[in-house]
């Protein structure tokens, strides 16, 4: 624990009378802990002086909303996450997603566990990504009893909104049901590694001939094995509190059913530097391919000043979910794409880039096997979910309405 201060040293350091610097403990804005030498509190020195700092002119500025405790993933700088005590990179390794999963939620043994999508009837919408949103929105309106809070009904919500959104993958006509072909024909105890392949073999095979009608030179790539996909929705299934997952615990904190709750964390992982930051490394690795590394890293960098797919904000030494896919994708990949993958990974490395992140390795995935452009995100949007069921179940364990920000007027 950090050096400690009485409550008259805290006030002082801040500027405020005692009755206002309980006033902020109250408020969630310090946490203050008992004195056992004498009656009143102490107060962590550190702390004191960060909301001093994040002081302006004596209106406060301090954001702290409160602190999440959390059981469900450990990041760590050498393994990466770590779900439940066990890492996911083992887990990728040796454990189907829904294992992952069920792992995640700690449902009890013996509960029913079904898969299955419920039949939402025709999608009116055409990418896949709009289709996805509507299948969560479609998901809640067919649930009788959505408003069940129960750790076992919202496991239930999950595996059923995970299927759905695992249905609305592939080429699909706008007003019809997404079935037909290997994809329409799944059995319903199908892993969820299985029908995505399906469905993305089927988008893999429009890309290809897209890219052999425009003369490319390397259309002849393999698809996406289903062992691959599957370490690729292990390792994307949680991430601690990321952005998308801290959407999902605020709507949980003011107990909002756990569809809706999901769609707050599918609207908040659209964002080009979240989900959709596989789909941009795809594109550089794509312009890369045409223009050459340097050319492709050169311009990135002159438009946006950062290039996608490098970096962590956790991670500074290297991501491991990023190796671990790697290492799955590369026998997939042809020599020539292989190789381009790795010149643009050592030009970045030569010019004192951060480390590739799981954003590129899901880019090399997708891009190198032929997939279509927004794999990354789809994979990633499946996947979450099941982190997202396990933080959402674990806030409802936490008093309601806890996250509450506090506004500086600037003006």
């Amino acid at each position: 624990m950090d050096r400690m201060i009485t409550t008259k040293e805290a006030a002082r350091r801040l500027g405020v009378k005692v009755p206002t610097l309980y006033a902020y403990v109250s408020r969630g804005l310090l946490g203050s802990h008992p004195d056992p030498s004498r009656r009143g509190s102490l107060f962590e020195l550190a702390e004191i002086e960060a909301l001093a700092a994040r002081s302006r002119g004596g209106r406060e500025t301090a954001s702290r909303l409160a602190t999440v405790t959390t059981g469900v993933t450990r990041l760590d700088q050498h393994a990466g996450p770590i779900y439940r005590g066990r890492p996911a990179t083992e887990l990728a390794a040796d454990s189907t997603f829904e294992e992952v999963a069920e792992l995640l939620w700690q449902t009890e043994p013996g509960l029913p566990r079904d898969w299955r999508a419920p039949d939402l009837g025709p999608c009116p919408l055409g990418s896949t990504f709009e289709r996805m949103r509507w299948a969560l929105v479609m998901c809640g309106a067919t649930d009788p009893l959505r408003a069940d809070l129960r750790p076992a009904a919202v496991a239930q919500a999950a595996r059923r909104c995970i299927a759905a959104l695992g249905d609305m993958v592939g080429e699909a006509t706008v007003g019809e049901p997404m079935m037909g072909g290997a994809a329409g024909d799944e059995r319903p105890d199908t892993p969820m590694a299985a029908r995505l392949n399906a469905r993305l073999t089927a988008g893999a095979a429009a890309t290809n001939a897209e890219e052999r009608a425009a003369g490319g030179t390397d259309a002849s790539v393999a698809v996406l094995p289903v062992a691959a996909l599957n370490a690729a929705l292990v390792l994307m299934a949680d991430h601690e509190l990321a952005t998308s997952t801290l959407a999902v615990r605020v709507a949980a904190s003011v107990r909002a059913d756990p569809y809706d709750a999901f769609l707050a964390g599918l609207a908040t992982l659209a964002g080009p530097l979240h989900g959709g930051a596989s789909q941009q490394a795809y594109e550089l690795l794509a312009v890369a391919g045409r223009d050459g590394p340097a050319r492709a890293l050169n311009d990135v960098l002159r438009e946006t000043g950062r290039l996608p797919g490098f970096g962590h904000t956790v991670y500074k030494s290297g991501d491991a979910r990023c190796t671990a896919l790697l290492a799955l994708a590369e026998p997939l990949l042809s020599e020539e794409r292989r190789a381009l993958v790795h010149e643009v990974m050592d030009l970045a490395a030569a010019h004192d880039v951060p480390p590739p992140n799981c954003d590129l390795a899901l880019a090399a995935l997708s891009w190198g096997t032929g997939m279509p452009p927004d794999t990354g995100r789809t994979i990633f949007s499946v996947a979450r979910v099941a982190g997202w069921a396990a933080h959402y179940m674990e806030e409802l364990t936490e008093r309601p309405l806890r996250f509450r920000a506090r506004a500086v007027y600037g003006a």
